[in-house]
């Protein structure tokens, strides 16, 4: 069984979200699938491909919101997700991951997508997904998902 579907998305910061969104939209016609603004933070979801996003926030304050160009010094990146290929697989890899002492096996339900927290052996937190709808109609806050 295939486990992953690929790459899910890349979360990375910026110090200007308006200006990243027409970046990617203009150049790319990546598509604008949900945007948020918080009192601490405002994201969006740009759709790279049916199953794959670019997850871009402007966190008020933060330091790693501008890139650097030198190679392996760049630091902007806050997270990569991996899509699960079925929900079998999710929870296959779910397993795999607790034994692992890698998550504490949560499920966050963000509306079209499920969302699982691991930590990798070094130290970076990482994302298994789940969608549920391929539309992303409905994304919201995370909530906790009770367990399988």
């Amino acid at each position: 069984m295939q486990l992953t579907r690929g790459l899910n998305h890349v979360a990375v910061l910026t110090d200007d979200l308006d200006r990243f969104v027409e970046f990617y939209t203009a150049v790319f016609d990546l598509e604008v699938a949900f945007t948020e603004e918080t009192p601490a933070f405002r994201h969006a979801i740009l759709r790279a491909g049916a199953d794959s996003w670019l997850h871009p926030a402007e966190v008020f304050g933060n330091g790693h919101g501008t890139a650097s160009p030198a190679m392996f010094q760049r630091g902007h990146l806050d997270h990569i997700a991996l899509g699960a290929e079925s929900p079998a697989a999710f929870q296959e890899l779910r397993e795999r991951l607790a034994a692992r002492d890698a998550t504490d096996g949560a499920i966050e339900d963000l509306g079209p997508f499920h969302s699982l927290w691991f930590t990798d052996p070094d130290g970076m937190r990482g994302e298994l997904t789940l969608i549920v709808d391929p539309d992303l109609v409905g994304i919201h806050a995370p909530t906790p998902l009770p367990a399988p």
